[in-house]
């Protein structure tokens, strides 16, 4: 039994993660752009899907992925996260310099891109604040996380959802459905943990 809901929590990842890169891989739109643009877009749409996958990672949602080899897994796959929006952002770039320029400066006509890059920042923000996590005392360290995992998950399906452009509709609607779900679960989880924490010490200190 417990190797069938293993096999099953594997195989429904994959296949939220998988489809609708294979239907963007199918879309006939991708007939009209460049090698540059579409190793863009999919690094776009892979950065969707391992958004799914970092909050049931830190949740230990995943079979063999919890606890201490979890937080590992989440930490390199965050800078796997950096890597595919610095390749979205920079195949962008390099294809429409101005159109990207309008973006950066919230200045563009189309309303999904203050939603991409104010998601951008906060991520960029949470690798670097991660490199100070330590500083920062753990308990800084998860609030200012969640407060930008929320921009981000946010931020990236808004701008997922009103992007039209290679990815299948139904697909794409339901990875951002279900990323917007893992990350509500997960920090209505992690403030249950902080408040029961915050409960505990206060007891010991009486």
């Amino acid at each position: 039994m417990r190797l069938a809901r293993v096999a099953l929590i594997w195989t429904a990842l994959a296949t939220a993660v998988g489809v609708p890169i294979a239907a963007a891989a199918a879309s006939p739109l991708l007939a009209w752009r460049g090698p540059v643009y579409i190793l863009a877009g999919f690094a776009g749409i892979i950065a969707m899907g391992v958004m799914l996958v970092q909050p049931m990672l830190i949740g230990g949602y995943l079979p063999a992925l919890s606890g201490r080899t979890g937080r590992r897994a989440h930490h390199w796959i965050g800078g796997a996260l950096v890597v595919a929006v610095v390749i979205h952002v920079g195949g962008l770039w390099i294809t429409s310099p101005p159109d990207m320029i309008d973006a950066l400066l919230f200045a563009s006509p189309t309303p999904f891109s203050p939603f991409g890059v104010i998601a951008m920042w906060a991520i960029f923000a949470v690798a670097l604040l991660a490199a100070f996590r330590r500083r920062l005392g753990l308990r800084t360290w998860r609030i200012a996380h969640m407060v930008l995992a929320a921009v981000i998950v946010v931020g990236s399906v808004v701008h997922g959802v009103l992007i039209e452009g290679a990815m299948e509709t139904v697909s794409k609607a339901a990875l951002c459905a279900l990323v917007l779900g893992a990350a509500i679960k997960v920090m209505a989880d992690l403030v249950r943990r902080m408040r029961a924490t915050s409960r505990g010490e206060g007891a010991v200190r009486q």
